[in-house]
């Protein structure tokens, strides 16, 4: 069990991560309005759509189970206890129970799995061909997520997300081309699951992999969005805290601290700005041709893994 400190701070990383989570989600539409040419709203502009949302009432179809009401709040709910386990502002994990790869797939895996069954189970078939695509892009982005998580764990001797966040801290000493290729993959999983082009529009947003969203409204929606919103921020922080862990405090004080609750926005609005700048780079494209791209990132987690083999 935790001390009280640790659950402390594995609450407070929590709070804060969802916070900054609209935020970061408003820099993206900021930068992809000016990089169209256009105004666009402001990077305070999900704030103002969470809580005006949340005063509005809840409209559900009429054939939506329990399943569709319970959604948002299982969602919520798996990013937040993710947001949890990850190494926020300190190297190792406030909650080492529940930082571990493993249990970290299975928990991403849940939220994805409610996530494309509330469309099903709204009873739209639009919310339906939409769940069908997150399952898609499921099965195709999972697989190289998972093997670039395998080839870190196995380099590092642990699967513990602390364990292995102080261990690159010293550096990429052990095998160091398979850890550059296995953050290479993962970090091309992390671009698909923002939503990015060539894999989603912004422009619309429920037409690929957000179609579930089309029957929420109200307060289910606010919540949907804020879960959304904080997967993409927990993903990218995954990406930091695990593989660029370099910043991290060792000891919690007072000064460090604040330090870290200084850095540790401009790290994920470096990872937004360029997953933006990347996006807004390249053209949409067919969904049918989703497989013929995720390759990319799946050959990069089996290199990772064949430089591990090979002791590179």
């Amino acid at each position: 069990m935790p001390s009280l400190d640790m659950l402390f701070l594995a609450i407070l990383q929590a709070l804060v991560l969802l916070a900054v989570a609209p935020l970061m989600t408003g820099v993206s539409r900021m930068i992809r309005a000016r990089m169209h040419s256009r105004r666009g709203p402001g990077v305070l502009q999900d704030y103002r759509d969470v809580i005006k949302l949340l005063k509005r009432q809840d409209v559900a179809p009429g054939s939506a189970g329990v399943v569709f009401q319970l959604a948002p709040y299982v969602i919520l709910s798996a990013m937040l206890m993710l947001a949890m386990a990850l190494p926020v502002f300190t190297r190792q994990s406030p909650v080492g129970a529940v930082a571990d790869l493993i249990t970290f797939a299975y928990v991403f895996a849940l939220a994805r799995f409610f996530f494309a069954l509330s469309g099903i189970d709204s009873g739209s078939s639009f919310a339906g061909i939409g769940a069908s695509r997150e399952l898609t892009l499921g099965v195709l982005v999972e697989p190289t997520m998972i093997l670039s998580l395998v080839v870190v764990a196995l380099v590092e001797g642990s699967t513990n997300l602390g364990s292995i966040s102080a261990s690159i801290t010293g550096g990429y000493l052990q095998a160091p081309m398979a850890i550059l290729l296995a953050m290479a993959a993962f970090a091309f999983t992390v671009f698909i699951e923002m939503g990015k082009l060539p894999f989603d529009m912004a422009e619309a947003e429920q037409e690929l992999q957000e179609g579930p969203l089309t029957e929420y409204s109200g307060s289910s929606l606010a919540v949907l969005k804020l879960g959304l919103g904080l997967k993409k921020v927990v993903l990218a922080q995954f990406l930091i805290g695990v593989f660029l862990p370099f910043g991290n405090i060792e000891v919690l004080t007072g000064m460090t601290a604040l330090v870290a609750a200084v850095v540790l926005p401009l790290k994920l609005l470096a990872i937004f700005v360029m997953a933006g700048i990347i996006e807004n780079s390249m053209a949409r494209g067919r969904f049918m041709l989703t497989s013929h791209v995720t390759w990319i990132g799946f050959g990069f987690a089996v290199l990772a893994f064949v430089f591990y083999l090979t002791g590179l």
